[in-house]
């Protein structure tokens, strides 16, 4: 435990100093942090802590989750509840398809493998491009499409991974129940999130402390992952449930206005603490790679990755455009752009470690991830910039979002 503490404490101070000088270059920070990682890695400085399936699931995703989930309004998604599911269902499962196509016939593996890879690579993880709108300010619609696809993708992605899995090893898994267990999984996480959420909710009612109101949240966040995972159903999505039910429920008079303002400062910084050792360990990570045996299938993964991406962006978005939930053209190319991979992707990465095959997609995982942090996150900026949208509104049929003009 002291090992552990003494490996922590200068990770969260090399965060903090890269965060001030991101802030200061206009860089998005977990870019900083990717490359200091791999230059700890290179000046032979590095932690001694690696990234696992375990970290990630049981300490790291749970309050991503349930922070990015607490701040969005039921009402705004509502109203764009449409895009969000077509491009978490069947905009993931076209993603899936074509990375998995790509990898076979490009990259030349069997189709197993490429399978399995293009469905734990197919979820989005905005992170990287959130930290860029919050040191952008930038609002609105867009930023609602990204954030709250991600959040269901994950859960969609994971829960399609896990169906999946079986087939591609021979587990004595059928289609048919492949298919029930997907959507028993999806049910039940949802269930399971909105009841801890529900309890939290009823014990947080009484108090108006707002340290035992974090508490609350706190245990929501975990509890929800943590049973949803035990009886092996979707903790992504009861993590969401229960962050969505905390957020737009709560401050109805759950949980009292000062407790609002403590819980929502107190999330900020855990997200930020769980950003901050993500990201320098996937720098880590990225720099132990062998790249000789990784880097031109990586690069071949980055492209196919791309394209899945682009394919599920605009046939969705085509399929909408009759509608009011259309997606002008200048947010389609941002959500292509901004559909980052990240901890999700390398937390089912890192669970393959014990077939033949593991180690492979383990290796390419980091090397996509690293690639899209660095390369996308840096370049999204611009990208918003030029597209116009650097101020927004939620509507999804609001005119004024096609020319980006202000409120």
């Amino acid at each position: 435990m002291v090992d552990t503490v003494n490996q922590i404490w200068p990770m969260l101070l090399i965060a903090s100093i890269v965060a001030m000088l991101a802030r200061r270059s206009r860089i998005p920070y977990t870019v900083g942090l990717v490359v200091v990682g791999i230059f700890l890695v290179l000046l032979q400085r590095a932690p001694d802590i690696s990234l696992t399936k375990d970290l990630l699931f049981s300490v790291f995703l749970p309050p991503l989750i349930f922070e990015a989930s607490f701040h969005i309004e039921w009402k705004e998604l509502r109203a764009n509840l449409s895009p969000v599911c077509l491009m978490a269902t069947f905009g993931l499962l076209l993603s899936a398809i074509v990375s998995a196509a790509g990898m076979h016939f490009l990259a030349g593996w069997w189709w197993a493998p490429a399978t399995v890879f293009g469905v734990l690579i197919s979820a989005t993880d905005p992170v990287s491009v959130i930290a860029t709108f919050k040191n952008t300010g930038i609002t609105g619609r867009v930023r609602l499409l990204v954030e709250a696809e991600s959040l269901f993708n994950d859960g969609t992605a994971a829960v399609l991974f896990l169906g999946v899995l079986p087939l591609m090893t021979g587990g004595g898994i059928s289609a048919l129940n492949s298919v029930t267990q997907f959507f028993l999984m999806v049910v039940g996480g949802i269930a399971i999130g909105l009841a801890v959420g529900g309890i939290a909710l009823l014990l947080a009612g009484p108090t108006d402390d707002h340290l035992v109101e974090i508490t609350f949240t706190t245990v929501a966040a975990y509890g929800s992952f943590l049973t949803a995972e035990h009886f092996h159903l979707s903790g992504v999505l009861a993590a969401t449930a229960a962050g969505l039910l905390l957020g737009n429920v709560g401050h109805l008079g759950s949980i009292s206005d000062r407790g609002r303002e403590a819980v929502e400062s107190f999330w900020e910084y855990i997200a930020f603490v769980a950003n901050s050792l993500i990201f320098l360990l996937l720098g880590v990570s990225g720099a132990r790679v062998n790249l000789h045996e990784m880097l031109i299938p990586g690069l071949i993964a980055f492209v196919v990755v791309l394209i899945g991406r682009a394919a599920t962006v605009y046939i969705c978005s085509a399929l909408l455009s009759r509608s009011d939930q259309r997606i002008t053209f200048s947010h389609q190319h941002i959500l292509v752009w901004g559909g980052l991979r990240g901890a999700l992707a390398l937390a089912l990465a890192f669970s393959l470690t014990t077939l033949p095959w593991g180690d492979k997609i383990k290796g390419i995982t980091i090397v996509v991830v690293t690639l899209s942090v660095v390369l996308q996150g840096l370049t999204i900026t611009p990208l918003l910039k030029r597209m116009g949208e650097m101020t927004a509104t939620i509507a999804p049929n609001d005119s004024r979002q096609a020319v980006g003009t202000s409120e």
